[in-house]
């Protein structure tokens, strides 16, 4: 709800301040007082756009400042706060507009400068304001279906999100199917793509680490000869010829090395010591030898062996380059190419699998749409039926609503249907949208008539911003459809809270508080307001009744009128 609202320099306005209180508040004074300004005003905080003509005359700039208390659990405060307001435990949001005389406007929200977009974001879930000039809520053709689909009760609303939850996974399902019809040759060149790889590897059959082998088998084939000549005359030094001298090879140096240190290790234990090491390298030297002497047996050149080597090298070679450069990489590429392909010969089943899925699903779609198509031409039917009832009793017998349900097809998002309210002015006449065709006057009511059957309906879900606001409501009317306008206000404070601009004592006297809009002569001359916008209790409220009902406050027969009015429009409250 509104806390209060603060003006300075807007209009005819020096400074005033409005207080506001749960339930129905009037605003009330004479013609060119500053009522409108008080509008004026909180259509600014509201993100309206600024006039700089508004300003006051003399002033910088004018400034209209607005304190919203909301539960801080609502979702306003959280887009708020994404927005950088500042906002307080109790759910207090202050917000401040600016207009330059020379310049443009500013807007704060919680302290924080915002976009102009981001103000009317926030207020458009915490007031609407039923007025000549205004954008009003319900006319929008989806603020009339989300009005139909809240009409028509919680089991309604229950079906409605089952059907959008469904329907989501719908879009899913058939943007899968997309994707698969529209890739479907993409994924056969890939899958071809991977069997003739697969077929290549299949038939070269490399072995893990095979390129690393054959790369040392044909540097040892290659360099046969050099390879003997090192291991043959690497072995005759170890164990000498045949036809060398007598004694020659290291093999036989060492050991008689050793024979001479046994021999003397008789006379000190270190040279036993010595020998039993000489001896060990003599054995290493043997063994050495011995394993070059089969190694020189064994190695034989084989150029045919040779050729096949590089044959085999020179086709994995080829075969790696196409796969990453190793054996390897090339056996890790065929492992996932053959998880990949049966993916995608796969996928044939899948695009059945989805097709089937997802007319199962236009058929459980279909099944719920009828029944929110059957629910809501009910509600349309007792929403019409309420409001025109509404209106017979506002001054505006003959009007009726008709809410007309128009098919489509493919069913969206929220159903196979449009909804649309029309105002049918009188009898015989085309009925119209909301918004065309009727005066300020006429369609502020039309909208209080709206706004009321959906705030008394049993079981109404209907989502209402916490105030309403309403100028211009009673234009036109007077006598008894003035008395039933004020009724229907006070009806409608008991969901939200109603602000009601009126010149009509019959309306005020409905309310639960009423302020006055006065006006006084400044100094210079000049017919403004400062600070006079007051609340009125006990005989100032009957004396300002008294006022609106025959223009004299002080006038014996008014005065009683007013009291009588005033009276009898709180029984029962």
């Amino acid at each position: 709800m509104i806390e209060e609202i603060r003006i300075e320099d807007l209009g005819v306005i020096g400074r005033a301040h409005v207080p506001l209180a749960p339930g129905l508040t009037a605003i009330t004074g004479e013609t060119g007082a500053g009522k409108t300004m008080v509008l004026t005003g909180l259509a600014l905080l509201l993100g309206r756009r600024a006039d700089a003509a508004t300003v006051r005359v003399g002033a910088r700039q004018a400034t209209a400042e607005g304190c919203f208390v909301l539960d801080p659990a609502s979702p306003v405060l959280a887009r708020a706060r994404e927005a950088g307001a500042a906002v307080d435990d109790d759910g207090t949001l202050v917000a401040v507009r600016t207009v330059a005389a020379q310049g443009r406007s500013r807007a704060f929200l919680g302290g924080r400068s915002v976009p102009q977009a981001v103000l009317a974001e926030v207020a458009e879930e915490l007031v609407t304001v039923h007025g000549q000039a205004d954008q009003i809520r319900l006319r929008s053709p989806r603020r009339q279906r989300e009005a139909i689909d809240a009409f028509a009760g919680a089991d309604h609303l229950g079906r409605l999100a089952e059907y959008r939850r469904r329907w989501a996974e719908r879009q899913e399902l058939q943007a899968d199917l997309d994707d698969l019809v529209e890739h479907a040759q993409e994924r056969d060149r890939e899958a071809e793509l991977l069997r003739i790889g697969l077929a290549e590897i299949e038939r070269v059959d490399p072995q893990p680490d095979e390129d690393v082998a054959l790369a040392a088998e044909s540097e040892r084939l290659g360099h046969a000869e050099d390879l003997r000549m090192a291991a043959s005359t690497a072995y005759l030094a170890l164990a000498g010829d045949d036809g060398g001298p007598p004694g020659a090879g290291a093999v036989l140096d060492v050991d008689r090395a050793r024979r001479l240190l046994e021999q003397a290790a008789v006379h000190d234990e270190e040279l036993g010591r010595l020998a039993t090491r000489v001896a060990e390298v003599g054995y290493l030297l043997d063994e050495v030898a011995s394993d070059l002497a089969g190694y020189v047996d064994g190695l034989q050149a084989d150029p045919s062996r040779l050729e096949a080597v590089q044959q085999r090298r020179s086709e994995l070679t080829t075969l790696a380059r196409a796969h990453g450069g190793t054996v390897a990489a090339a056996l890790d590429w065929a492992r996932e190419s053959g998880l990949r392909l049966l993916e995608l010969d796969g996928s044939g089943d899948r695009t059945a699998s989805v097709r089937a899925r997802l007319a199962e699903a236009d058929d459980a779609l279909s099944l719920l749409a009828g029944e929110i198509t059957a629910a809501r031409a009910e509600a349309a039917r007792s929403l019409a039926e309420a409001v025109t009832a509404e209106l017979e009793g506002l001054a505006m017998s003959g009007s009726s609503l008709e809410v007309r349900l128009t098919s489509v097809d493919p069913a969206g998002p929220w159903g196979a249907e449009e909804v649309e309210m029309h105002l049918v002015p009188h009898a015989g006449a085309p009925g119209r949208p909301l918004g065309q065709g009727a005066s300020g006057g006429e369609l502020s009511r039309v909208m209080l008539a709206i706004e009321v059957a959906l705030a008394t309906a049993e079981d109404s879900g209907a989502v209402r911003p916490p105030t309403f606001v309403f100028d211009e409501v009673d234009a036109g009317v007077g006598g008894r459809a003035a008395v039933e306008v004020g009724r229907r206000l006070a009806e409608l404070s008991r969901q939200a809270q109603v602000v009601v601009v009126t010149h009509l004592a019959q309306v005020a006297a409905f309310a639960d508080r009423q302020l006055v809009v006065t006006k006084s002569s400044g100094a210079d001359g000049d017919v403004v307001t400062v600070s006079d916008v007051r609340e009125v209790t006990g005989d100032d409220r009957v004396a300002e009744l008294a006022r609106m009902l025959s223009g004299q406050e002080d006038s014996t027969a008014a005065l009683e009128h007013a009291a009588e009015l005033l009276e009898r429009s709180t029984v029962g409250r």
